[in-house]
């Protein structure tokens, strides 16, 4: 891959440093070419680090340096305070990680579930739940029967403690399929 990257050649998921030290991630993009005056590309760019959004405009001959972002598989161990912690499942290292970093996708992981941790230069800054966890139910009303002016759905809290829909004849103690990307639940299991 190459060290830089032309504004021309931008697509979706590139990765790339702004202004000397902004880690940024083209969400969406657009090559415009008006009928007058130069080419242009408008993007929607999301900071990996904070997570901001922004929109912007380039000069396809703009260039700048790629970011290389290192993703791995490892395993939420435990929580201590606003620290979380997390196994490299290669070293076995502890690598602890701010509230704010995992928030998101913890809704999702029980302990000992596996994440993916991505890193900028060796320093962790985000968590990702795997697209499709099976957690348990861990409080559920009972389903009432002919009670469809709900579209026959109820509130369920998981082992995480992350409540979402589901369908009436689920139960309390169910083991469930959830989408993490949306936080559905798909299915029993």
């Amino acid at each position: 891959m190459a060290d830089f990257i032309l504004a021309g050649d931008f697509r979706k998921g590139i990765t790339f440093v702004m202004d000397g030290n902004k880690v940024m991630t083209i969400v969406d993009f657009l090559h415009v070419k008006p009928g007058k005056g130069a080419a242009f590309v408008r993007t929607k760019l999301r900071n990996v680090i904070t997570g901001g959004v922004i929109e912007m405009t380039f000069n396809p001959t703009e260039k700048f340096p790629t970011a290389h972002i290192e993703r791995k598989p490892m395993t939420y161990s435990y929580q201590d305070g606003d620290l979380y912690y997390f196994m490299d499942q290669e070293t076995f290292d502890m690598i602890p990680l701010n509230k704010d970093a995992v928030e998101e996708a913890l809704q999702f992981v029980p302990e000992n579930g596996e994440v993916t941790v991505s890193f900028y230069n060796g320093s962790p800054f985000s968590v990702e739940a795997p697209n499709f966890v099976e957690l348990k139910i861990v409080h559920s009303e009972p389903g009432v029967k002919g009670n469809t002016t709900q579209g026959a759905t109820k509130p369920a809290t998981l082992e995480t403690g992350y409540t979402l829909q589901v369908p009436l004849f689920v139960n309390e103690g169910d083991t469930i399929r959830v989408d993490t990307r949306t936080g559905t639940y798909m299915s029993r299991v």
